[in-house]
């Protein structure tokens, strides 16, 4: 049974309708993706169904009682207070009061009998709002998402935000829940953590996200908005994708069946006298009908069409990294960090909100000074920045001046262009073009940026979180361009489905200084990451079993000498650790190579199976070398 029902609905903004004749349910307990172009009408459609616009006509069927709760896609700026604050003011003036209450009793000094005095007063109108009945649900909400009731508000990441007015929806236990782009600016681990904990959720759950790696797991239904019309898919993103590829197909054989109509009706017209008898007067109507038909059908949004300036090739060595050192305020970002990297790599780089991963690129590309160790770059760099801030986009100029200041032309491989025609690849209008950034959505924001860039020859692509607010389109286009792109791409993103589908290899902040290379996309770190953490803890369980206990019957310390294997062993080891990175780096090296991944699927993977074995391995006789080195150290 239909939780909520729109039947032959339409709605805009006064101008022209946005979303026309949609014919929609939506039943409890399921978890449906909006999947549509950037102003398809998306957020619009989640806006109507949570009570925030209301239709121009037809009808919109809401089950009485139901509760909706939004997660809205930006985190407002005007939220401030403790996060039990603002957790419950999610219930209304009842939450509201026991927010001011907590904050009284956590902040306040409660020997003033000014203060004793207003917690007296909150307490009676608690008392009228029958609010106390409330506290319990709000603890739950606060300990199921994991949070510090105590904590500002302002001080917290931007995952942690999200998390805050989440449990500000949830608290209301909403029959329905809608979360328009919950996982933009979210690190990895925030976006795992909001994917596992959406699965276990019960209530109906409509989400629109860009992520694909993110709706494949939550969704088992999707809603396609595509030029107005809304279409109902209850089936896994996977099959959705092929079923809407059969659908366009079969809407351009019909198209060209019309137009074939059409044109053959317009020849038959302009015949002239046959069309004015009587017998034909139908026929001229239907051919009017047509027309109109024609000039109403919407046509499919094109595609932005991205294309990279080219330039004279980088050296074969693009940059050289050796024992790399930096931290800021003894917080380490980087610790004996070395890599090379080569023309045609494309490096993903990842690793948690503010871990430093903007820092890691400005030090490859010299912008930062290392506390230790050496970045080299090769010859003949040519770099084209791509800012996540957007800080070189100026708001109060117009996209055109943002492009191509003073001129109203741009020069691509060779060719002069109009601004006009250059700016319509990306899908901006003319009357765009002269109108201030400031009025752009962050997806025309970063599709702007994505103009800017191309604008400017380069064999160096540094890409700082380009997929935030691009639709699934525009995002497999880019890949596209990524993946024929000739010359060196270094990018930060935690889009999963990006990097599997772009990257070469992926550089992790692990954290504590600790930065790691692994071979392939995001998946593939997973896989080596976790085999390289269950080799160390049998390693670790093998040097707790294995060692020598330290102390004697009598209580006083036991001084162990090395035996004689033992210290050939120890003089060894370097040898042996030195071998073992010799051909860590040469895998390395061969997995970097442009045409790596166009090996045969089974000598790639035997490949990555090599690299855990020597990591491993690696690890071992570190382990190994520095407990011997200890225990010769002790004799000395």
């Amino acid at each position: 049974m239909a939780i909520i029902s729109l039947q032959n609905t339409t709605v805009g903004y006064g101008g022209n309708p946005i979303l026309t004749g949609i014919d929609l349910n939506i039943e409890k307990g399921q978890k449906i993706s909006l999947i549509g172009r950037n102003g398809s009408g998306k957020s619009t459609l989640l806006k109507l169904i949570a009570g925030e616009l209301e239709a121009d006509s037809g009808r919109f069927i809401v089950q009485q009682g139901l509760t909706i709760a939004r997660l809205i896609q930006q985190v407002p700026q005007d939220i401030d207070g403790m996060v039990y604050q603002i957790v419950a003011a999610g219930l209304g003036p009842a939450g509201e009061l026991l927010g001011q209450d907590y904050y009284l009793h956590h902040n306040a000094d409660l020997n003033s009998q000014e203060n004793l005095d207003k917690l007296a007063d909150i307490h009676h109108k608690i008392d009228d709002h029958h609010a106390w009945q409330y506290q319990t649900i709000i603890d739950e909400t606060i300990d199921l998402i994991g949070l510090d009731p105590v904590a500002d508000f302002g001080t917290l990441s931007s995952g942690m935000k999200r998390r805050v007015l989440l449990a500000r929806c949830l608290v209301t236990k909403p029959d329905v829940l809608i979360l328009d782009e919950p996982t933009n600016h979210l690190d990895v681990g925030s976006i795992v953590w909001m994917e596992q904990f959406l699965l276990g959720y019960q209530a109906t759950l409509l989400l629109v996200s860009h992520d694909r790696t993110f709706v494949r797991k939550v969704s088992n239904g999707i809603i396609d908005i595509d030029r107005g019309r809304v279409t109902r898919y209850d089936c896994s993103y996977e099959k959705y994708l092929q079923r809407k590829e059969a659908d366009i197909k079969e809407e351009q054989r019909q198209n060209e069946l019309f137009n074939k109509k059409l044109a053959e009706e317009e020849v038959w017209i302009r015949k002239g006298i046959q069309a004015r008898r009587t017998r034909n007067e139908g026929r001229v109507r239907q051919l009017e009908a047509m027309r109109l038909q024609r000039q109403d059908q919407r046509q499919e949004i094109g595609n932005v069409k991205l294309e990279a300036q080219q330039t004279q090739a980088s050296g074969r060595k693009v940059i050289e990294i050796r024992k790399l050192a930096f931290g800021f305020d003894d917080q380490p970002i980087v610790k004996n960090f070395s890599t090379d990297i080569m023309r045609g790599d494309r490096i993903g780089i990842i690793g948690p909100n503010g871990s430093g991963k903007t820092t890691l690129i400005k030090l490859m590309l010299g912008q930062l000074t290392p506390d230790s160790g050496t970045v080299k770059h090769g010859t003949n760099l040519e770099l084209a920045y791509f800012d996540q801030l957007h800080a070189t986009l100026d708001d109060e100029k117009s996209l055109q001046d943002n492009i191509a200041p003073n001129s109203d032309k741009v020069e691509i491989n060779g060719q002069p262009r109009h601004i006009i025609g250059y700016l319509s690849d990306f899908l901006f209008s003319p009357d765009q073009i002269r109108k201030p950034v400031s009025k752009l959505s962050g997806g025309e924001r970063n599709r702007l940026l994505l103009a800017r860039m191309f604008t400017r020859p380069a064999n160096v692509l540094v890409l700082d979180e380009p997929t935030n607010d691009l639709d699934v389109e525009t995002l497999e286009l880019l890949e596209d361009l990524l993946l024929d792109f000739p010359g060196t791409i270094l990018m930060v993103s935690h889009d999963r489905s990006f990097l599997n589908n772009v990257v070469t290899s992926t550089i992790a902040i692990e954290g504590d200084g600790l930065v790691k290379e692994y071979g392939g996309g995001y998946d593939d770190y997973l896989l080596q990451s976790t085999a390289t953490a269950r080799e160390n803890e049998k390693v670790e369980k093998t040097l707790k079993k294995d060692k020598p206990k330290d102390i004697r019957r009598d209580g006083q310390p036991k001084v162990r000498k090395l035996s004689f294997k033992e210290n050939q062993e120890l003089a060894q080891l370097p040898e042996i650790i030195e071998k073992l990175e010799s051909q860590l780096e040469q895998i390395h090296t061969d997995m970097a190579q442009p045409d790596f991944y166009k090996k045969p699927p089974t000598e790639i993977t035997r490949l990555n199976e090599r690299t855990s074995r020597v990591e491993a391995e690696l690890a071992d006789a570190y382990a190994r070398w520095e407990e011997l080195e200890e225990i010769s150290q002790q004799t000395k």
